[in-house]
């Protein structure tokens, strides 16, 4: 029979990170565990259920129809085999799964759950080897790991092992399968790893960085829980031993000397609240420094609106400064759960609000648009714009978002309050009960509210004897006029709304300190705070060094970013829609809309070309959703930022004859339709324009087809070839020629009046005697190592 550890404790340990008694020294702000938090509303609360219900359950299954079971038992020797999925980190989806299983059984108990948890950790045990090495893909077959491997331990870890990463993963989960069931199954197994790892690293010793952090603050979690100081000290060494390797990783300089975010987004803020997590340990002021300056990097010019970092997917990862393309932006929902983890650890260590501002946004925003509506689909990047070529996924082959979107879910409520001895802080505003000691005096705080919809907020609080301390509660920086710390993004005009606090129906004197209002004073039981945060419509305009949002605004009201979705408009375009400063926008609750949001509405315009290459405007109807709540309902356009004049939004081209033709191709891809959208690229690499590629094929003939409305003569043809050279795997062609239809149906060439050209950047043309066809096609040759790719063609 499960035996739940519910000492005193636990309850302190039980959140998604940890507190312990391995050390005096510690953040000087405290969590309140997430265990100590009862959500009962209507936003979070069926979110937290369903990832018990539905997500978590469905992780599992992928687990085992993709072979991920299966590697812990071939390297077990419980079945034969070989090492049998994709990737050598895919033993980090069972541990992620473990942990966020971990965490929700303390939520929602649950045997059967329990039970499947215990078989996975047993798989574990039997593929751990004996000296506590654990990385199924060379157990499996030493001589013949994964290729990212490397012949031997360690020496691709800098690189692409994963090694450390796996590692680090484990040891998350098994700190939280301990916590929550007071079980040293996985703890035992994670302790033997981390022992092995302090016996190989260290001064005088391997001194290989991790190539994929994490397993930084896992060892600071191993040390928090068990108090054992080898622990927090290897954790160090991997911080100071970096900067001998590649920008990618955040290896190119040593971490105190690190200014700016670059490299794999992930990674960086792993590491950045590794950093944290030792510093606040060890008092290291360095690593502080650090952190805080590459944090200010990032809000000022890395940011997007909804929370999502990473704009380039070639290295999943940071851009230069002010570089946010729309419709190519990354944004890796694993990368908004790591800045949530970071920005909440920088909150602990300063006590400043505004570390929350962004927290809030991309909790609300970035992060949980990663998973749709039903729980049972995923987005990995997050862009905020679409064509319709993005959808969401059941799985990936590299799945570490949904197992990542598994652990988090559960630990929301631990973010909804901190502590010191004698104040509280309120960050998040969601229905629930909580019970914490303030002082020594147990505290309970219900909060009543239905954020993010509503900015009324109401706490009671029920301290059990009359005790003296601050309530410090968050006031959002867009509740005061600032979207978010920076100049990044401002409100198009100033709301001189003011916010306001009552206590027990009065007015109370307050102090705005950090972003917080606290109030000082005795409370006593069935004390009530009232807070009413103004929440109309805002428009919100980038900084004009964002060149993707020139000329255009987003829209935002309380914590909710706002897109328009192609089901809402009869046309289904949305790109095209122009948004004045002047358009005036309402604010209404719809239950009967994807599961119950907020809808704006108003009126605005759309545009479209004349056959004159002028922009002809008309009224429409305008309705936005909350970005989060997107592609629940099918692939089409989708937009945040709209132009607020005819030239800065992307009108509707006018007819030809090739965006009129049927499109069909040897590889059928969403992206087919980028050949005929009369989008004009900036050059062969331009990822904020759609194109469409034959990726991963090469060495091989491929073509696309038109299939004009009726037979036409054409006379020329127009390629723009896409090539995102040198780091991607497309190049311009190694051929191609245009074939048409004749009456008989077979396929003749042309007859060129000059060589087919494949320059980059630029339009080839071929012109060649015209013909009457009801069909043209490209045949292209791929070159021998790479595929090509088309952003754009046309004929005439």
């Amino acid at each position: 029979m499960k035996t739940h550890f519910l000492t005193a404790l636990s309850v302190l340990l039980s959140t998604a990170w940890s507190f312990g008694q391995a050390s005096r020294n510690d953040y000087p702000i405290r969590p309140v565990p997430f265990t100590s938090v009862k959500v009962n509303d209507q936003f979070w609360a069926p979110r937290i259920k369903r990832n018990h219900e539905v997500t978590i359950p469905i992780a599992l299954e992928q687990c085992y129809k993709t072979g991920r079971v299966d590697n812990f038992l071939v390297a077990g020797k419980l079945k034969p085999g070989k090492f049998c999925t994709e990737y050598p980190f895919d033993d980090t989806d069972i541990y992620k799964i473990i942990e966020g299983a971990s965490f929700s059984l303390q939520t929602f108990p649950d045997p059967k759950l329990d039970a499947r948890i215990d078989t996975l950790i047993a798989y574990v045990g039997k593929a751990q080897e004996p000296d506590g090495y654990l990385y199924t893909t060379r157990t499996i077959d030493p001589a013949h790991p994964h290729p990212w491997a490397g012949t031997a331990r360690w020496v691709k870890e800098s690189d692409l092992s994963h090694e450390l990463y796996n590692s680090g993963h484990l040891f998350e989960a098994a700190v939280a399968h301990y916590q929550s069931t007071g079980k040293k199954t996985l703890l035992n197994i994670a302790t033997k790893n981390a022992d092995l790892l302090c016996r190989e690293f260290g001064p005088g010793k391997l001194d290989y960085a991790p190539g994929h952090q994490i397993v930084e603050m896992a060892l600071v979690k191993l040390y928090r829980v068990t108090g054992q100081q080898k622990y927090l000290d290897l954790a160090k060494f991997f911080l100071d031993v970096r900067g001998r390797g590649k920008e990618y990783s955040q290896d190119h300089k040593k971490v105190t000397d690190q200014t700016e975010a670059v490299g794999h987004a992930v990674r960086a803020t792993y590491m950045y609240s590794g950093m944290a997590d030792v510093a606040a340990i060890t008092n290291n002021k360095a690593y502080l420094n650090a952190i805080d300056r590459i944090w200010e990097d990032i809000i000022h010019d890395k940011f997007y609106l909804t929370g999502g970092i990473g704009a380039a997917g070639g290295h999943e990862g940071f851009g230069a400064d002010y570089e946010l393309p729309n419709m190519s932006a990354y944004n890796e929902t694993c990368a908004s759960i790591g800045n949530i983890y970071w920005n909440y650890r920088l909150f602990l260590l300063h006590g400043q609000a505004k570390y929350y501002d962004v927290l809030e946004r991309t909790l609300y925003n970035g992060m949980i648009s990663g998973v749709s509506l039903s729980g049972d689909r995923f987005f990995y990047p997050n862009p905020l714009e679409s064509q319709g070529q993005h959808a969401r996924s059941a799985w990936f082959g590299c799945a570490c978002c949904p197992s990542n979107v598994c652990r988090f879910i559960p630990s929301v409520p631990g973010y909804m309050y901190a502590q010191t001895d004698n104040r509280l802080y309120t960050n998040l505003f969601i229905n629930s009960t909580a019970q914490m000691k303030l002082g020594g005096t147990a505290l309970e705080v219900v909060q009543k509210t239905d954020y993010p919809w509503s900015g009324s907020v109401q706490f009671t609080l029920n301290p059990a004897s009359r005790k003296a301390f601050d309530m410090a509660i968050r006031i959002p920086g867009w509740a005061q006029n600032q979207p978010l710390p920076g100049d990044l993004y401002s409100f198009a005009d100033q709301d001189k709304t003011p916010f306001t606090l009552l206590v027990n129906g009065k007015a109370v004197a307050y102090k705005l300190v950090d972003g917080y209002a606290i109030i000082r004073q005795e409370w006593k039981k069935g004390d009530q705070i009232q807070l009413e945060l103004p929440m109309p419509v805002r428009q919100v305009v980038a900084n004009t060094q964002v060149a993707a949002d020139v000329d255009k605004v987003a829209l935002q009201r309380g914590p909710i970013v706002y897109c328009a979705e192609w089901p809402d408009f009869p046309d289904g375009h949305v790109l095209n829609l122009i948004v004045s400063p002047k358009t005036p926008l309402t604010a209404s609750y719809r239950p009967d809309v994807l599961g119950g949001v907020t809808l704006i509405d108003g009126q605005a315009q759309q545009s479209r070309r004349t056959t004159d290459n002028g922009i002809a405007v008309a009224d429409a109807r305008f309705q936005a959703i909350p970005y989060f709540a997107w592609a629940n309902r099918g692939s089409g356009e989708m937009a945040v930022w709209f132009g607020t004049k005819p030239a800065a939004s992307r009108p509707l081209p006018a007819p030809t004859i090739a965006s009129t033709s049927k499109i069909t191709a040897s590889h059928v891809t969403k992206t087919l339709m980028a050949i005929n959208d009369q989008a004009e690229p900036k050059n062969s690499n331009d990822h904020d324009n759609l194109y469409y590629h034959w990726w991963p094929k090469k060495d091989t003939l491929q073509w696309v087809q038109y299939t004009f409305e009726k037979p036409a003569t054409v006379s020329s043809a127009k390629v723009y070839w896409f090539d995102d050279g040198p780091w991607g795997g497309c190049r311009v062609p190694a051929s191609w020629k245009v074939l048409y239809r004749t009456e008989s149906g077979d396929w003749k060439e042309v007859q060129p009046k000059g060589p087919y050209g494949t320059a980059k950047d630029a339009y080839n043309e071929i012109l060649f005697e015209p013909v009457r066809t009801s069909a043209l096609r490209l045949d292209v040759q791929l070159p021998k190592e790479f595929a090509s790719g088309i952003m754009e063609w046309m004929v005439r």
